[in-house]
Parts: structure tokens; sequence; C-alpha cells
């Protein structure tokens, strides 16, 4: 994939870095896709570690960009942020048949769909995991041998399956508000009913505390994982379940870092409050330093 595949939808100068939409046609998603790039005032000199953030139901790749105030601190730090959308899209793409909000459009969940009419356009998990750090190393000055994966709700449970679905390939993982133990949730159950079918062997393929509990030892005591939690949100015990990954990474010896906040909802208020930190956290494990 070459520059020429890619559409710039707008360009905007922040904290002297750039922020930049692009869409372009995907061959993982069979549609166009879009994606949001900052890219640090460092980038203009060399090559910088990258942040993937996926975002959660409902979103697109412009929530956390527009929202998060996370571009102050990839600017100090010299990290380019990549922020995709939450799903595919387009007149051909289904959505929930009865016009929900927590599946389809929106809520891609990061993986890739087995039943129909899903499986044709709901490839968000090779997306993330192939084409778009392909096509970003090819067009952008960023260091695919750097990158670490955040996200919130929907995306933190992307994060958190990707990053242990590809052991050694992120040098940090964080999350806030994680759908943590979807198996056991009713958006995790409706979607990966709806996506993968009535196969429950598979749903645990995308569920962070299933592959937690069984990774092999070695693997589990190289993760370091850092997890933020509203306590005043209202999803905490139905769908997010935190007690669950803080139980699983226990048994398994997992470095998890639980913070959790009295008060603090599900909203970018939320993450706009503690996006500073975990943008140091990881930069400290892209750059070896987080002065």
């Amino acid at each position: 994939m070459t520059a020429s595949t890619l559409t710039l939808l707008s360009e905007v100068r922040c904290f002297d870095g750039w922020l930049k939409r692009y869409s372009h046609p995907s061959s993982s998603c069979h549609c166009d896709m879009t994606f949001s790039v900052y890219l640090p005032p460092q980038a203009e000199d060399k090559v910088v570690p990258v942040l993937y953030w996926l975002s959660g139901l409902t979103c697109t790749d412009e929530n956390f960009m527009v929202k998060s105030g996370a571009q102050r601190y990839a600017a100090e730090h010299g990290i380019a942020i990549i922020a995709p959308d939450t799903s595919p899209r387009g007149e051909d793409v289904p959505d929930d048949p009865d016009g929900a909000w927590d599946f389809g459009l929106g809520a891609g969940f990061y993986l890739n769909a087995t039943q129909k009419p899903w499986s044709t356009h709901y490839h968000m998990y090779d997306y993330i995991t192939e084409e778009l750090p392909k096509l970003l190393k090819e067009n952008f000055p960023v260091d695919s041998q750097r990158q670490s994966i955040s996200g919130h709700s929907m995306g933190g449970h992307g994060a958190l399956t990707i990053a242990l679905k590809n052991p050694g390939r992120f040098s940090s993982v964080s999350a806030f508000a994680p759908i943590a133990n979807p198996l056991q949730c009713p958006w995790g159950e409706k979607a990966f009913s709806h996506y993968l079918g009535d196969n429950r062997e598979q749903w645990a393929t995308y569920d962070s505390c299933h592959l937690i509990k069984h990774c092999p030892e070695e693997q589990a005591r190289q993760l370091t994982l850092l997890v933020d939690q509203g306590l005043g949100d209202c999803f905490i015990s139905e769908q997010l379940k935190p007690e669950a990954l803080e139980q699983v990474c226990g048994e398994k010896g997992v470095d998890l870092t639980l913070r959790l906040h009295e008060d603090y909802d599900h909203s970018y208020y939320f993450i706009a409050s503690f996006i500073g930190e975990h943008i140091k956290f990881h930069a400290k494990h892209l750059i070896g330093s987080a002065s």
C-alpha cells in the first residue's frame, strides 16, 4: 500500500505537531476505512514510536483525538498516536438489525467475524494487527519496532486481547474501563454470538481473562498491564468486571496495576483526567524514559 491509496480528509496543527485524518480502501474489511494520526513535532526529523488507541462502543476514530487532550502529552514524549475507526462503514456494511447501539456499526469488537452477514466486512482484528501497521510503516515516520496499545471500554477489550494474542509485539498495554470478561457480560455475549456463532471456545479466544488464564507462565510474568476504572461507572458490575481481570492476573502472577477511582464514570472526562499518566507509562516502555 502506498500514499496514493490514502485520501487526506483533514489536517490541523496541534502542539507543534500535526493531527491528520485519512481514509483508504481496506483489503481486510472490504470497504473504505478511516483513521486519525497525531504526529508529534519530533516526527519532522526522525521516526518516532507509536501508540495505538482503540475506542469504544458508538465511537469513531475522532472521539479520542477531539476529547482526550492526549496530543499535549504525545508531543511532550515524542510519540505518534494512531486511532482507527471502531468498525467497518459503508452502505453495504450490515448494522444491528434492531438498530441498537451496542452492536454493528461502531461496535466491531476488534475481532474477525466468521458468521454471515458480518463475515464479509467485520475483520477488525486483521485490520488492526496486519493491514494498518503495514500502511503506517509505508507512509509515516513511525518505528514499527516500538509500539504500544491502549483503549477504552470495547477498545480496552481490544487492546488487551490484541496484546495477549501477539506476545512480544507491544512494549506496553493499558486500558480505561475495559470489557475485561466479555464471555460473561451482555455486550460480549451479544457481539460474540452474532459475529462468531455458537462456539464459545471461539469466543474465548477474544476474552482477556481466558487468554491470561491459559497463557504460558513465562509469558504471564512478562506482562505489565495498567488499567484505570472509575467506581462511578454505571457499567462496571454488569459489563466491565474488573474484579475478574484482577483475580486471574493474581492467579497467574501478571503485573497488573488496577487503579480504582472514586466517583469517575465511563466518559471522556475520565479518560482526559488520566491520559497523561497513561502516555507517560507507555513512554517509559517505548523510549526508556518518561521525563
